[in-house]
């Protein structure tokens, strides 16, 4: 499997500065892949996780529970430790609204670990916490409720169903502000390649417009709109 790179993270890093999640999108609908913009109320929980990340999908699955269970924590603590430098870490909840699944000391152990950033299909607490880390966080709201007793990780590393996608380990995950989009694995180079040459036929295109020029001979011209 190709491991994102043109030599280090080169590959991630040219994303980062050249692409968003429309050109990335409009290329996955070139492909035939349409439905690979995760559900518009995953949102960035700060403004300052706006700013784009990409990264491997780190997966996590949790369910709403009704009982306190033994080892409320095992399966999350595993998941967490077992984060590598530059995955995202991406949990399916069921679109959950019984608990807060992610805080402040998750926040922290994912950083540490050197993940890029988090994608919680479900809600999110510690929120002054999260900002104070500058650690990317998107998820479906917030509530100040603990998971114990409410929700559990039951897998890890598993296809999940997160934001209205699935999600599959290694997976290729690239959020900005306009929202959270997933490049399936085996497509990776091909989209990252298509989507950096529509781009820059964007900015073609963006130029030629700012001189005064039709919108429809530049679209002829560029193919891009």
């Amino acid at each position: 499997m190709a491991d994102g790179t043109i030599g280090g993270n080169e590959r991630f890093q040219l994303m980062k500065e050249k692409l968003y999640t429309g050109v990335i999108c409009d290329t996955l609908d070139e492909l035939g892949c349409r439905h690979q913009a995760m559900r518009e109320n995953i949102r960035p929980l700060l403004p300052l996780a706006a700013d784009n990340f990409v990264g491997r999908a780190k997966t996590l699955l949790s369910v709403d529970v009704y009982h306190m269970a033994e080892r409320p924590y095992e399966m999350e603590i595993r998941a967490i430790d077992s984060i590598k430098p530059g995955e995202v870490l991406v949990a399916g909840t069921n679109q959950s609204v019984n608990n807060g699944l992610w805080g402040e000391l998750l926040s922290t152990a994912a950083q540490m670990r050197g993940a890029a950033g988090a994608v919680i299909d479900g809600l999110v607490r510690d929120t002054k916490r999260i900002g104070e880390l500058r650690f990317p966080v998107y998820c479906t709201g917030i509530k100040p409720v603990d998971s114990r007793g409410r929700g559990l990780v039951i897998a890890y590393d598993c296809p999940v169903a997160v934001g209205g996608v699935t999600v599959h380990p290694q997976d290729v995950v690239f959020a900005d502000c306009d929202g959270v989009a997933v490049i399936p694995a085996r497509l990776f180079e091909t989209v990252v390649d298509m989507a950096l040459d529509k781009a820059e036929r964007e900015n073609r295109t963006r130029r030629e417009l700012l001189e005064g020029k039709l919108l429809r001979d530049v679209y002829e011209k560029y193919g891009v709109l």
